[in-house]
């Protein structure tokens, strides 16, 4: 039994889960990695044409009114999109904040790395995909600039577009 309760064990993913474990991709046959992965990117992906629009564009503006930036630190004011945005994406079971494994492992130190990480992404490198999200959705809690840069570089567009590829391929039936 599933004591996730974010975890939808009701389709076809029989979960045996116990209460604050995570999926151990390694134990799962391809058809269960699937559905568990499809179940979190769904979310997701409804803010594909947003993140498209808003590639290489900034995702907030700074407040500056009534003469503030004189007197105080001037502080973002976010795209209420991107804010829902980030809300989905930390409420997905693709958080993880050991997300500093996947940037060592395979040595990703730029955006341009990532990106290219991205694009050669399988189905077996879905998790290190949630680690990048991870990277940039937990770091943004502590600093106003990365959410931002996740759209304005194209790492969120790529990421969910990537997921969305794999498991649309994945997702055929085997032939016989």
């Amino acid at each position: 039994m599933c004591y996730d309760k974010r975890h939808t064990c009701h389709q076809k993913l029989t979960c045996t889960m116990k209460r604050g474990e995570r999926m151990d991709q390694d134990k799962l046959n391809r058809e269960d990695q699937v559905e568990y992965y499809r179940m979190e990117v769904q979310k997701l992906i409804s803010y594909i044409p947003w993140l498209e629009q808003q590639k290489n564009k900034q995702a907030y503006n700074t407040y500056s009114g009534d003469g503030l930036a004189e007197h105080s630190i001037p502080f973002p004011v976010y795209d209420s999109t991107l804010l829902g945005f980030v809300k989905t994406a930390k409420s997905t079971l693709l958080m993880n904040r050991n997300y500093h494994y996947t940037y060592s492992k395979y040595r990703i130190r730029t955006t341009a790395d990532e990106l290219a990480f991205i694009r050669k992404a399988e189905l077996k490198d879905m998790a290190d995909l949630g680690n990048i999200l991870s990277n940039y959705i937990l770091t943004g809690m502590r600093r106003g600039d990365m959410w931002s840069k996740g759209v304005e570089n194209g790492v969120f567009l790529e990421i969910i577009v990537k997921m969305r590829e794999i498991i649309t391929y994945w997702d055929k039936p085997m032939r016989e």
